[in-house]
């Protein structure tokens, strides 16, 4: 025999009060039970697929909010030192899950802006969020979101690495468990991890920056601001950066990225904001900021031996001859005709679109 007797009882993992009740009679038959038990266990069924179901929508629900939101947003940013003005209205929004470059040299305002995006600094007028805070009114919720590799490195120099990687992950709220855990995978990930118990002090400035990165991505964050990564390092681990760099993006997170170095410029970012005197000059894509620019097209050339005189107002760059010009047909027919006349072979000729550092030039020139 069957009873529902309260309210908050269940069968099966289903409350009773949603589970069809059989009237109680001393002559129903172990048939009906077996029938009724069905019915249970097939409706307990049905709510876990509708749980698993519902718990699948909030996720891509929350997926897709995350995606179609800026990561970065920042309008009108003035900040002043004095009587210096490091930022003069800078304005301009990052995507989620791109490699963003802040790209401009000594002085132009990238780290100021990344001090205010990450909320070492609070601006003097203008506004930022960041993956939807306020970084004034909302700092905390901002911090718990975020990566950040400074543009000095702030690990404590009389403790070990492992030691500030693990203190820097309880920072964040992670078990002391979970913090090792993760420690060990990003220690060995990136070279430190025979290098655990030495102290910081005694790191090159690559290591250092390594460990620093390594801090960065403990707490799994969603946005990295990357403060000029690879100045001054070694070329391999320069490399390396640049390839957790590109990884980081493969893996969805968005990373932000300062930085003079117009190479890795081309080589990690998707979109690009030239920055200059504290202001935006250009925000675009390279072969955006490229057209931006206009039709210019880049001559380099070499001869087989050094002409006498510097041949048609060229820049000498190491072995060849350099210049940027809207009519490279014309400037072509120039060159040959001054090899001819100046009893010279053409050793090397290419025309090409202006890099961008050469667009970097054009733009904060104009």
């Amino acid at each position: 025999m069957l009873h529902v007797c309260a309210q908050n009882c269940s069968i099966n993992g289903v409350p009773a009060y949603l589970v069809p009740v059989l009237p109680a009679s001393s002559n129903a038959s172990a048939s009906s039970m077996d029938v009724h038990v069905s019915m249970v266990d097939a409706y307990a069924s049905l709510v876990d697929v509708a749980l698993v179901l519902t718990k699948a929508l909030l996720t891509t629900l929350f997926f897709l909010t995350v995606i179609s939101m800026w990561a970065v947003e920042a309008q009108e940013l003035r900040k002043s030192f004095g009587d210096v003005q490091a930022l003069r209205g800078v304005s301009f929004s990052v995507s989620s899950a791109e490699v963003f470059g802040l790209l401009g040299p000594n002085g132009a305002g990238k780290t100021t802006t990344v001090r205010i995006l990450t909320c070492v600094l609070k601006p003097d007028s203008g506004s930022a969020r960041v993956l939807g805070y306020d970084v004034v009114e909302q700092p905390e919720r901002v911090k718990k979101q975020i990566g950040v590799v400074p543009e000095e490195a702030n690990a404590y120099p009389d403790l070990s690495a492992w030691r500030n990687l693990v203190y820097f992950a309880q920072l964040y709220g992670l078990s002391k468990r979970e913090a090792e855990r993760r420690a060990v995978a990003l220690l060995k990930e990136f070279g430190l991890y025979e290098r655990r118990d030495s102290l910081i002090r005694a790191f090159s400035k690559g290591m250092r920056q390594r460990l620093m990165l390594c801090m960065a991505l403990i707490s799994d964050p969603i946005l990295l601001f990357l403060d000029e990564p690879t100045s001054g390092l070694d070329v391999q681990s320069a490399r390396m950066i640049r390839q957790k760099i590109l990884e980081a993006r493969e893996d969805g997170k968005t990373v932000l990225l300062t930085m003079h170095n117009m190479f890795e410029a081309e080589q990690l970012c998707e979109k690009i904001a030239i920055i200059n005197k504290g202001k935006i000059v250009e925000v675009d894509t390279l072969q955006g900021l490229r057209e931006k620019v206009g039709d210019y097209r880049v001559v380099e050339f070499a001869f087989d031996k050094e002409p006498g005189a510097m041949p048609l107002e060229a820049e000498k760059v190491g072995e060849k001859y350099r210049v940027i010009t809207r009519d490279p047909h014309s400037f072509l027919c120039e060159v040959v005709d001054f090899a001819r006349d100046s009893g010279l072979r053409i050793a090397d000729l290419t025309v090409r679109p202006p890099s961008l550092e050469e667009v970097f030039v054009k733009l904060t020139e104009s």
